[in-house]
């Protein structure tokens, strides 16, 4: 694939550069691009700082007009969602069906639900019983930094860029120097769709990047996605620079619990889904499956009988048919066969299916399940970002709370069961920030989405990422003089 010349400028200073591969065949697709440093962090902070000026075109907008621009970007997103699908599935190998156009109309559904928040999202006032009238009023922070991954980098650009720029933030997106290119295009839709100069930012760039973004004094927010250990570094480094607000969103290991009167079926179907989702690369993916004694077997058969299923839609993700793609990259590539490995060979549960590497060229692997797990297994305790699953039995209701919640991640969980009181319960005790009922591994746009424990701090979605990117501004007014 050849690349235009923007894809590869930061329009700053650079003088690194990071290279990128396609993870369907190992072939180097650039190896131009850049790294921002110090300097092009300063400028870009600088330049954001001037766009959000009290008297810049950016703050002096009226709401229809934020909203007509947001409106505008979505539609285009819309309009170039097959080349911007195109420029991520070169280096992340994710096919366009499912996961590429689901990918790109979250972005785009974000843009969206935002740009209808942006003459609603009101205040409060309080009467003047004691002699002061009250009025509370939510003010955007400032420059707002967004790290996002890999695994979902436009998604993960509409749930933090639409709702900063709806409250009136300026935006610096640093993509994942694992893919790149569809941040550097987004400079051109930027531009098309009018945004003021310095609103709406990119810096390419790898970890030291995120860190300076992290640790920059004029940087008022950073909101990130992805490793607990990186995250805790960036929170770290907020918190030694100017205390700048953090969301973090960290990841998971996402149980789900299959009770004996659930529709078989529909089970299936949804926790099959969410193992083969962009190769199991997803945070809230259900990889820990828990099914009570008596559907056991049959969930286990079913389950396998609908991966072999998919084993005619695994390989080149820029074929049509093709729903499964390859790993993100060879390291991501080697660490989860390290995993596979380790398991089979220590004996820390039954390989019931998968397990091998497909093809002879690219970063394939075979959807794996493992069954009656070691509960200290790294395959049932650790996140590992690939398709690999653990399914295990149980007994009753009292245990499997325990053992859903012996984690320390609390991003998503899901329980399949047609007792609707059960349900709640459930949903009740779990310690997840989002609860599926007959469903798992699914977010809506107006809802807030986040996790508990280590997977995170915060939340995106809904009015409550609103919130995260305003400041309570209270005004108090004297009628007594």
């Amino acid at each position: 694939m050849e690349l235009e010349p923007h894809l590869t400028k930061l329009f700053i200073n650079n003088e690194s550069y990071i290279s990128v591969y396609n993870p369907a065949n190992g072939q180097l697709v650039s190896n131009q691009i850049p790294i921002a440093g110090e300097q092009d962090v300063d400028e870009a902070v600088r330049i954001a700082n001037e766009a959000f000026a009290i008297d810049s075109p950016w703050r002096r907008m009226t709401n229809i007009e934020r909203q007509m621009l947001l409106l505008k970007f979505a539609d285009l997103l819309e309009a170039n969602q097959e080349r911007l699908a195109q420029l991520t599935r070169v280096t992340l190998g994710a096919p366009f069906h499912p996961f590429g156009r689901s990918e790109i109309g979250t972005a785009i559904g974000c843009f969206r639900y935002y740009a209808g928040w942006i003459d609603k999202y009101g205040g409060q006032t309080f009467p003047a019983d004691d002699g002061v009238y009250k009025i509370v009023r939510n003010e955007p922070l400032g420059v707002v930094a967004g790290i996002v991954p890999w695994n979902g980098p436009l998604a993960s650009v509409g749930l933090k860029a639409a709702p900063a720029l709806a409250t009136g933030n300026v935006f610096i997106l640093k993509p994942s120097e694992k893919t790149p290119l569809m941040a550097a295009e987004l400079g051109k839709l930027v531009l098309e769709a009018g945004f003021p100069p310095g609103v709406f930012q990119v810096l390419t760039g790898d970890g030291s990047t995120g860190a300076l973004l992290a640790s920059h004094m004029q940087v008022a927010k950073v909101s990130f996605t992805g490793s607990i250990t990186t995250g805790k570094a960036v929170q770290v480094l907020a918190a030694k620079s100017n205390l700048k607000r953090v969301t973090l969103e960290l990841g998971g290991k996402s149980p789900a619990i299959v009770f004996d009167d659930a529709h078989l079926e529909n089970a299936i179907k949804w926790n099959v889904n969410a193992l083969t989702t962009n190769s199991g690369q997803i945070c809230f993916a259900a990889t820990r499956v828990y099914v009570q004694e008596k559907l056991y077997d049959r969930f286990l058969e079913g389950y396998i009988a609908a991966l072999r299923a998919k084993a005619n839609v695994i390989g080149d993700p820029e074929l049509k048919d093709v729903e499964i793609g390859p790993v993100v990259d060879k390291s991501q590539f080697d660490r989860i066969m390290g995993i596979i490995s380790r398991a089979r060979d220590n004996n820390e549960g039954a390989l019931c299916y998968g397990g091998k590497a497909l093809g002879e060229k690219g970063y394939f692997i075979e959807p794996t399940v493992f069954s009656d797990t070691i509960d200290g297994a790294t395959i049932y305790k650790e996140e590992i970002f690939g398709p690999v699953v653990v399914i295990n039995k149980f007994h009753d209701e009292s245990e499997i709370i325990a053992r859903a919640n012996d984690s320390k991640y609390g991003l998503m969980s899901g329980v399949f069961t047609q007792d609707i009181q059960r349900a709640i319960r459930i949903s009740s005790a779990v310690d997840s920030g989002v609860v599926g009922i007959n469903c798992i591994s699914t977010i809506s746009f107006s809802c807030p989405f986040g996790g508990t424990k280590e997977s995170g701090l915060g939340r995106e979605m809904g009015e409550h990422a609103l919130r995260s990117y305003t400041e309570p501004k209270t005004v108090l007014i004297n009628l007594n003089y």
